[in-house]
Formats: structure tokens, sequence, C-alpha cells
């Protein structure tokens, strides 16, 4: 209870009821087995078919996608490090300009 220390508000997170991932899952293996053997016609090309296959074949993406983290942006690291050059030139020399 600091008095500069604001609460975060609770994340929401929606959960279905009435929805099973494992029988979504078991359908979709039926119908990609059912269209492999020729009962059903092909499917046509969808990008949401491909999207997001890369982030979830790998480990380390799928935990910063579930932990929300994100990465630090190359302008951030390129200012911090000149400042620390200019820190470092200002203790070695006692000069402030560059």
């Amino acid at each position: 209870m600091g008095m500069f220390s604001v609460r975060k508000p609770r994340g929401f997170q929606h959960n279905y009821i009435y929805y099973d991932p494992r029988k979504e899952k078991l359908k979709e293996i039926d119908e990609r087995a059912k269209r492999e053997l020729g009962l059903l016609p092909p499917k046509e090309f969808e990008p949401e078919d491909i999207r997001g296959k890369f982030v979830q074949a790998t480990k380390h993406l799928k935990r910063r996608k579930e932990s929300g983290r994100k990465p630090i942006s190359y302008g951030v690291l390129i200012i911090a490090i000149v400042l620390l050059l200019i820190l470092m030139r200002y203790l070695a020399t006692g000069v402030i300009g560059i």
C-alpha cells in the first residue's frame, strides 16, 4: 500500500462453458483423414490455416506468447548504449559534450 504504487487491474480471460478443445481437435483430424482418403473434396487455401504455426512449433516463442512479454526494440538498446558511452566519456574526461 505505498503512496506511488498503483495496483494492476485483474486480467480478463473468458472460458467457454460448452466448448471442448479435445473434441474440436478430433473433428479436425477426422476431417483431414477423410480428405486424404478422397471422401471429401480438397479444402481451399486459407491464410488462417497457417497463421501461428511457427509460434506453436517453437518452445521459446510459445512461452513468450503465453507470458505476454514484449522483446526490447533495437532503438531502446541503441539509446542505452549511447547514453552509457556519454557517461563513460564524462567520467574519463570531465567533458559533457559529444
